[in-house]
């Protein structure tokens, strides 16, 4: 082998200067804006009831729905009240209170009439209740 071959080559890495936008970074970060919403002479039932849209069913789809929300509902509740009176531990506890609030949402919902909604959360608090019930 030769000298030049033994030797390891000298390679020199030039880097770049980094870019000047970097250099005038700010120290303290923009403030956000904010908007605020108007003030005036509002009327307080827009406040109250927000605009609600709701998917159009059919009437077979929207009956449909309305039963078995309603059967939901039902056993629901009655798993629920299986629960009265009874010392429940903290996962007993929990499934209780997520059951109350998904009959409760699922009140509102049938109440505007979006019984694709209401049938979901019905379903959900049916399947949490049974969960709760299975565990008593």
């Amino acid at each position: 082998m030769t000298a030049d071959a033994d030797s390891a080559p000298d390679l020199r890495l030039e880097m770049p200067p980094p870019p000047s936008h970097l250099a005038s970074a700010r120290a303290v970060p923009a403030r956000p804006r904010v908007i605020t919403p108007p003030s005036g002479n509002g009327d307080n039932a827009e406040k109250a009831n927000p605009l609600v849209i709701v998917p159009q069913l059919s009437p077979e789809e929207t009956a449909a729905s309305q039963q078995q929300t309603n059967q939901s509902i039902e056993l629901a509740e009655r798993n629920l009240a299986a629960s009265n009176g009874k010392q429940l531990n903290a996962l007993q506890a929990d499934q209780a209170s997520k059951t109350r609030g998904f009959l409760t949402d699922a009140r509102a919902a049938s109440r505007i009439g979006d019984w694709r909604r209401a049938r979901t959360l019905a379903k959900k608090a049916e399947v949490v209740s049974q969960e709760l019930a299975n565990s008593l």
